[in-house]
């Protein structure tokens, strides 16, 4: 295969890799986080001390977390086109995406939030806040470098999913990669779309490394 007849190819490839990570990635972020916090605040010693609660969430998240996410994506088939209509090309992937990024992202959240200071909890408590008000001042802003690291790290987690989603009606770099590259034993396209795939992956990780460097240096500044 010629340049000229790749190069359309790996452009929509990346395109529809780029989509289905960005969208799942923010619906996952709109889940994972108030369940990442609830999990520590319903845990004991919590502001919201609830064990049943916490304990059904944890079996709900264990449970996410367990499955390899090519039989979740089978698996959730039925979802998918219940929620999209269809259970192929870029828009119906983001439903398993998300589904399967979900648990992995609410315990990073939980690792980050329980890294605060309970100090400054007890301070806020005593000044009367309320627990939104807690969560909002103290626990969400305190864990934001954590919070920002565990995003990176889920985009790119989600990157890895969606080169699998290729191979069950996805879109994507990956899909590219096993009808183009696998299937017609085109070596060279599967190289470049393998090096695509590693730039995009890089290219987050050091924004996000960024990103938390720079906070880092403003949590120093204000203290």
């Amino acid at each position: 295969m010629t340049w000229s007849e790749m190069q359309p190819l790996l452009t929509q490839g990346t395109i529809d890799t780029l989509y289905m990570v960005l969208w799942s990635a923010v619906v996952t972020v709109l889940v994972g986080l108030p369940l990442g916090v609830l999990l520590v605040l319903t845990d004991k010693g919590g502001l919201l001390r609830n064990t049943p609660v916490n304990k059904v969430i944890g079996v709900i998240v264990n449970v996410g977390r367990s499955l390899p996410f090519i039989i979740l994506l089978i698996a959730l088939i039925p979802f998918t086109t219940w929620v999209v209509g269809t259970f192929i090309g870029p828009t119906a992937m983001i439903v398993p995406l998300a589904v399967g990024a979900i648990p992995f992202f609410a315990r990073l959240v939980e690792t980050a939030v329980r890294e605060v200071d309970h100090g400054l909890v007890e301070a806020v408590q005593s000044m009367g806040g309320s627990i939104p008000t807690i969560v909002r001042k103290v626990l969400l802003p305190q864990a934001l470098p954590s919070l920002i690291s565990g995003v990176t790290t889920t985009v790119i987690v989600l990157i890895g999913y969606s080169a699998m989603a290729g191979a069950v009606g996805g879109e994507g770099l990956g899909s590219k990669a096993v009808t183009y590259g696998f299937q017609r034993f085109d070596n060279q396209f599967m190289l470049i779309t393998v090096a695509l795939l590693i730039v995009i992956v890089t290219v987050i990780q050091l924004v996000g490394d960024a990103a938390v460097r720079l906070l880092a240096r403003r949590g120093r500044t204000t203290t």
